[in-house]
């Protein structure tokens, strides 16, 4: 039988809370629905009015992986959705507001990938941030991208706007500014320029060209996910890895010091540890005062 719990008024069916979902270290589905429940104050703010799109592993990482932006069939009526405008018609979508509905997409068994706006904006053009994710080619690692991440948080401050980092949960690095007072469009255009930018200051190291024949060896320097029908992976979000990786904010530091690949790779427990001593590292982007004009 299936249990039914209570969270925040709403009862949920969580299922098959035994099932192993990551092979290499045993965790289960119940971890995973005890990881996000833990983690909830820090992760629901990154996710709260940002159309979610679901990368679901039902079976684990090994099992098969679909990816979903439209709601899912079964969704209780009380989860929150929104009509989302796109090129192709427009699409409606989940928003996890609250805790309850955040359990509820976490016993899909789901990383949570959102764009850089929000839906009060009323415009997914619009964009709150900007993001640049950085992909390391092997045998380049994510100390590599910590050199590249340094650089563009220096070249971004130089523009007054206030660069956070977080490990993808993959093998890569993410970082996550604030920005008001523009278009995804030109979000897009300026994360484009540093790009190019990054690529000329560091030939050897930095790419800001898609070509894959280009990687090995370079860190790309994906500044697409800044378009509005892009997204990228939530901050806290689990990853459908071998083991249960997380993309966990990081601090300077942590970037500064980074010597080898492990040093950057969060699992679950560790990042429950993390945010119960820190709290939410990327808490400043919500600050108004933080957001920085595009150039």
């Amino acid at each position: 039988m299936t249990p039914i719990t209570e969270v925040e008024g709403r009862r949920l069916a969580l299922s098959n809370l035994q099932k192993v979902l990551y092979p290499a270290t045993g965790f289960t589905k119940g971890e995973v629905l005890h990881y996000y429940a833990t983690v909830a104050d820090a992760l629901l703010p990154h996710l709260r009015d940002r159309p979610l799109s679901f990368l679901r592993y039902p079976d684990g990482p090994d099992g098969q992986l679909f990816f979903a932006k439209n709601v899912p069939p079964g969704t209780p009526d009380w989860v929150t959705t929104a009509e989302v405008p796109r090129a192709e018609g427009p699409a409606r979508m989940v928003l996890v507001q609250d805790l309850a509905s955040l359990m509820w997409a976490a016993n899909l068994v789901t990383e949570f990938h959102t764009p850089q706006w929000v839906i009060q904006a009323q415009d997914p053009q619009e964009a709150d941030r900007i993001v640049f994710d950085l992909d390391p080619g092997p045998p380049a690692t994510v100390v590599d991208c910590c050199e590249v991440a340094l650089w563009l948080r220096e070249r971004l401050a130089a523009d007054g706007i206030d660069a956070y980092a977080k490990t993808s949960g993959a093998k890569g690095l993410h970082l996550l500014a604030a920005v008001r007072g523009a278009s995804s469009e030109q979000v897009t255009e300026y994360a484009k320029r540093l790009a190019v930018e990054a690529e000329r200051a560091m030939p050897r190291l930095a790419l800001h060209r898609m070509t894959r024949s280009l990687r090995p060896g370079k860190v790309f320097v994906d500044w697409s996910q800044n378009a509005a029908r892009k997204t990228t992976a939530t901050p806290y979000t689990l990853r459908a890895r071998p083991e249960p990786t997380v993309s966990a904010p990081v601090t300077w530091e942590e970037v500064e010091e980074c010597g080898t690949a492990e040093r950057l790779a969060f699992r679950a427990e560790d990042v429950m540890d993390r945010v119960r001593h820190d709290g939410d590292l990327l808490a400043p982007l919500f600050d108004a005062e933080v957001a920085g004009a595009v150039p």
